[in-house]
């Protein structure tokens, strides 16, 4: 669930990025066409009998969600995923990730209007792989992630992609919820902020949905499935914790290389353990078993590294969407150091305040990536 930039504004981005970056930015207009050229109205595929029917059930699901998002959780939905493509493969995009060996800060790209983002999307996996091959021989770590959904950040209609279904109703509203939600708020240049903001909103919207839809036992099994995820990302924060610490010693790179490889080697049986606590369940095998590296491990931190905070600005709003939403413009609207200060304490829920002619803290009168 990875926000790409507006592929095709980025045309007007080519004037500005030099000769060298024509090859990227030509792929990403490419594949963005093609999604356009390729995709179908769902109306027509729902009033059509031919459709297939596991299919139509899926896109009736769709436009179930879009509705509940608009009418329940205030995030917009006019022109978005009213159309489907069939992509014929898993994935819509690959990002790589790349950070040095000895240190956890991961390299970024800037982009025409999205600004600076920890990763770099191609929608050619053999691209994706030239590219990171091309890093890694400067002696960066490399990560390839494939993405299943992508955002245009509402400056066009995204379509729903095969890719978003087939893995479950949750996971679908997931996907949904947070796409809609870099729609609703998307701050330049601060992707740590864009992503916990739509985990969180994707997370309290599939509760919302699977409570307005009476099915107490699947909103129990998604709390579990939540819990799993965050015991996962606990040892993986440690895990980063750890190495930070392992970075900033002040001994030869050798002795880095080696607590380092302990340390990523503990992180892995730490994992196991968890499994055996669960009774074998697997569904984050695959996260590790295609390998630990500073890359990898900085791929997650984007998308998780505020999200408790996000939570707890939540509740701090009374568990209002609407108060929420303002609360993150008004935080968005301020300078990133100051942005992330207020989020670390979230003392209050900030709200805009048009006659100060920005944003403000309010005083806190108010009281109050998983397989299924």
């Amino acid at each position: 669930m990875r926000t790409w930039a507006p592929c095709a504004l980025l045309v007007a981005g080519l004037l500005l990025s030099g000769c060298s970056e024509l090859p990227y930015y030509r792929q990403a207009i490419a594949g963005h066409l093609r999604l356009i050229t390729d995709r179908q109205s769902i109306d027509a595929l729902l009033g059509d009998d031919d459709t297939d029917p596991v299919l139509a059930r899926q896109l009736g699901t769709v436009q179930e969600l879009l509705a509940f998002a608009r009418d329940t959780l205030a995030l917009p939905s006019a022109g978005s995923y009213r159309h489907y493509v069939a992509l014929g493969r898993p994935y819509v995009s690959w990002n790589v990730f790349a950070a040095p060996e000895l240190s956890l800060e991961p390299v970024r790209w800037c982009f025409p209007f999205a600004g600076c983002v920890p990763y770099r999307g191609y929608f050619d996996q053999d691209e994706a792989r030239r590219y990171a091959s091309r890093l890694a021989a400067k002696g960066y770590e490399v990560s390839i992630e494939g993405a299943t959904a992508y955002s245009t950040l509402g400056w066009f209609d995204d379509p729903v992609l095969s890719s978003m279904l087939g893995h479950g109703e949750d996971f679908l509203a997931e996907t949904l919820f947070h796409e809609l939600a870099h729609q609703k708020v998307y701050v330049r240049d601060d992707a740590s902020f864009n992503e916990g903001f739509a985990v969180s909103v994707q997370e309290e919207g599939v509760r919302r949905w699977l409570q307005a839809t009476h099915r107490p036992e699947r909103l129990k099994a998604y709390e579990r499935a939540l819990a799993r995820r965050e015991a996962v990302l606990g040892l993986v924060d440690r895990a980063r914790q750890r190495l930070r610490d392992v970075y900033a010693l002040d001994t030869g790179d050798d002795r880095k290389r080696a607590l380092k490889a302990q340390t990523l080697k503990t992180l892995y049986s730490e994992y196991q353990a968890l499994k055996d606590a669960w009774g074998g369940y697997s569904g984050y095998d695959h996260w590790f078993d295609e390998g630990l590296n500073n890359a990898r491990l900085a791929s997650l931190a984007t998308y998780r590294e505020w999200v408790a905070q996000f939570r707890a600005l939540y509740r701090r709003c009374g568990s209002s969407l609407p108060r929420f939403y303002t609360a993150v413009r008004a935080l968005g609207a301020l300078e990133m150091s100051v942005r992330h200060a207020h989020l670390e304490t979230i003392e209050d829920c900030p709200v805009a305040d048009p006659g100060r002619g920005g944003s403000h803290l309010e005083g806190s009168e108010i009281q109050y990536w998983e397989s299924y």
